[in-house]
């Protein structure tokens, strides 16, 4: 069996991915496989909320923090790393427990993902140049009128989804709608495994956002941003998305004060878990629901699933 824990940020799924691997520490064991986009980056650990090392020597993890700052990381690569991983459990008799909070490797994992070629370099930065001198709007407006098929299937207000929407029609001819509807067979189908997603009650939900950017100011989420400001990414990499990046090297550069950073840092993430939580209940209506972490350990307890 497959396990799939999903759920928004500081929502309890890694501690209830490693509950769960634990309880399968005596029948075959288990693996847990990060599914969460930014905690791939390293020199981000606590920002990113990356399991702390205590976890990662309770049970075996996976693809956490292994993709250099400066590098772009796919869905597509996600799931070329994932497939050896799920092979090698199917082989030596070990539950593969994927969680994080990325809707979109969960859905390629479960629904198949098409293989899109990627830009070269000078396609990528005309296109990078495009937006920052269109602006977003604009540019979204644009990929309606050229490719109302995939605009139509995107977050038009994601700079990434718009770009890479972008890139290949540039690039490849054809938008990402026709690389999608020729999508190969996924690699666990969703009737072959067990899908839980958290769902938390937005108000404890933002208040747990909360607690825990405070508390990774204290465990060191200040020395991180320090020392991503030194290395000074540009602002399109991929690893300053993660949630309070911008804010805490802006911080770390003098260009806000620390209150500054906070008050915007926990803005972001809440209107992120937001996001999450709308993503979660339309796009994951076959995934089994449970409001933490506690009762959905419970019951698949009672039900002999844990």
């Amino acid at each position: 069996m497959t396990i799939l824990v999903s759920g928004p940020t500081a929502s309890g799924k890694s501690a209830l991915a490693l509950a769960l691997a634990q309880r399968r520490a005596a029948r075959g064991g288990a693996l847990i496989i990060n599914a969460d986009a930014l905690q791939v980056f390293g020199g981000w650990r606590v920002l990113t909320a990356r399991p702390p090392a205590e976890d990662e020597a309770a049970a075996p993890h996976a693809l956490y923090g292994h993709v250099p700052a400066h590098e772009r990381y796919s869905t597509g690569r996600w799931l070329r790393e994932v497939a050896p991983l799920l092979d090698a459990c199917r082989a030596d008799g070990r539950t593969p427990i994927l969680v994080g909070g990325t809707g979109l490797y969960f859905k390629a994992l479960t629904e198949g993902l098409a293989e899109i070629p990627e830009p070269s370099p000078a396609l990528r930065a005309a296109m990078e140049a495009r937006l920052a001198a269109e602006g977003l709007p604009a540019f979204a407006d644009a990929l309606r009128a050229a490719d109302p098929e995939t605009a139509a299937r995107i977050d038009l207000r994601n700079p990434r989804r718009v770009l890479r929407a972008w890139e290949v029609l540039e690039g490849e001819g054809r938008g990402l709608a026709a690389f999608h509807d020729a999508t190969p067979p996924p690699l666990v189908p969703l009737a072959q495994a067990l899908p839980i997603r958290l769902t938390p009650d937005r108000e404890r939900l933002y208040a747990a956002c909360d607690a825990r950017f405070d508390a990774m100011l204290e465990s060191g989420a200040l020395e991180e941003a320090a020392e991503m400001a030194r290395r000074d990414p540009p602002p399109s990499a991929q690893a300053m998305q993660a949630l309070g990046a911008r804010e805490l090297v802006a911080h770390a550069r003098g260009e806000l004060t620390l209150d500054e950073a906070r008050a915007q840092a926990t803005m972001v993430t809440r209107n992120y878990a937001k996001r999450q939580l709308t993503w979660t209940r339309n796009q994951m209506t076959g995934w089994r629901s449970f409001e933490n972490g506690a009762e959905a350990l419970a019951a698949l307890t009672a039900e002999g699933l844990a």
